[in-house]
């Protein structure tokens, strides 16, 4: 679903309005280069988002592509792609990890960008760490986030229920033909660990690979579907087809919240091996790449992207919805409607974020899925 024409209307006239007052983020002049490239996960790329940027800076070549996951889009920058991209926007660990490390991105203007933080939704306005290097430079701005853990029908397997058992859920035999598989293969193998109570960022011993096998072959063989799509996941869990789907969250939940099936709802359990907690959160970072021939477009876009209505044309890109970390701005909430505030889950969504640890990079990855490609083509 895409933005209603209201909303839109909104971002029309907020770039009109930035328009009239000198187009305070677009600064092109013959001396400078008129191009941006952003290497974005999707919803940077929609005409809600960059269409009203590409009003204010008529001219300028100005687009983005949407990566398949972090360490892809992380590989091109390392295979000399720096020359290419101008933003990066990918998960939380990965700017403080490896990007800033590695001379990949480079500091913003806290200047410019940290009065940003004031206007954040509390998690985010301490601010928020790994936007930091260990240097303190500021090295990313966050924007969307949400746990991801598994989803169910509310109909058919009550809340409360699924919060308490949490992954064991798909370990009870009673479950086995009952739920779906959403085929997220790194997103699997991080929760497939949790199911097996193995803490899967801290490097693994062979007991640990051996009950993630085990939990590997039991999630794969009682699942009915396994799919990447995750509105054929949605459809099959609205039609009954099956009643829980392991790897969801608010993000794959909310297509089917916004359309009125409230019984869909994003799961985070109350408890696991991570320091109690069972759920995972990720939390997107946008950096500024270190281009040798660098565009003062990429600054301009990240904090055009702070603005009220275009942090709502992000939250709200077409196809999935996520809560952004500007809500704590009075002036962006307002612009979510109760059914839109509905279909994220804001009821729950700081009690769940509580529950849930950070993703980070899984220590023994290529191990792990080597094991996990096995069981699941078997």
């Amino acid at each position: 679903m895409k933005l209603s024409r209201r909303d839109f209307a909104k971002a029309l006239a907020a770039s009109a309005g930035m328009a009239a007052l000198g187009n305070p983020f677009g600064h092109l002049n013959a001396a400078e280069s008129a191009h941006l490239n952003i290497l974005c996960w999707e919803g940077y790329n929609t005409d809600e988002v960059l269409g009203p940027f590409r009003r204010l800076n008529p001219g300028a070549t100005i687009r983005a592509e949407s990566g398949t996951s972090d360490p892809d889009m992380i590989n091109k920058l390392r295979a000399g792609e720096v020359n290419v991209w101008d933003l990066i926007n990918v998960n939380q660990p990965w700017a403080r990890a490896q990007l800033y490390p590695a001379g990949l991105i480079k500091p913003l203007n806290k200047e410019r960008f940290m009065p940003y933080f004031d206007k954040m939704a509390p998690a985010f306005k301490e601010p928020y760490p790994l936007a930091f290097a260990d240097d303190g430079e500021l090295i990313g701005m966050p924007q969307r986030y949400g746990p991801f853990s598994f989803v169910v029908n509310t109909d058919k397997i009550s809340q409360k229920t699924a919060e308490e058992e949490g992954w064991n859920l798909f370990l009870d035999p009673s479950m086995k033909g009952r739920y779906g598989v959403l085929t997220y293969d790194n997103w699997n193998v991080i929760h497939m660990c949790i199911t097996a109570g193995v803490n899967p960022f801290k490097p693994l011993q062979e007991a640990d690979f051996v009950a993630f096998k085990e939990t590997a072959e039991t999630i794969f063989g009682g699942a009915k579907l396994l799919s990447d799509d995750l509105v054929a996941m949605n459809t099959a869990l609205v039609n009954g087809e099956i009643d829980a789907y392991f790897t969801g969250g608010t993000y794959t939940a909310s297509p089917a919240r916004l359309d009125g099936l409230s019984n869909i709802r994003a799961i985070t359990p109350k408890s696991g091996p991570i320091d109690g907690k069972g759920g995972v959160a990720w939390i997107e970072l946008t950096s500024l790449v270190n281009n040798p021939k660098p565009t003062t477009l990429a600054e301009d876009f990240l904090e055009f992207v702070q603005q009220p209505e275009i942090a709502k044309a992000v939250g709200f890109a077409e196809g999935t919805y996520n809560p952004v970390s500007q809500m704590g701005d009075p002036k962006v909430f307002s612009l979510w409607s109760a059914e839109e505030l509905d279909a994220i889950q804001w009821d729950t969504i700081e009690e769940e974020m509580s529950l849930s640890v950070e993703y980070d990079k899984v220590a023994s990855y290529d191990e792990l899925i080597t094991i996990y490609n096995a069981v699941k083509r078997a």
